[in-house]
């Protein structure tokens, strides 16, 4: 393999990590917000 080939490997992972990373946080992100929605509800249910 080249090294242009090789360089231009790295970077299609790379790019694909960065998303990964992004799409795992936001998911993080998703499912505590509806904790906390979920646990305010039952909160104010009493």
């Amino acid at each position: 393999m080249m090294n242009d080939d090789r360089d231009l490997v790295r970077r299609r992972q790379k790019s694909r990590a960065v998303v990964t990373a992004v799409l795992l946080g936001a998911f993080v992100i998703l499912v505590f917000a509806i904790s906390i929605v979920k646990i305010q509800q039952g909160l104010t249910s009493r």
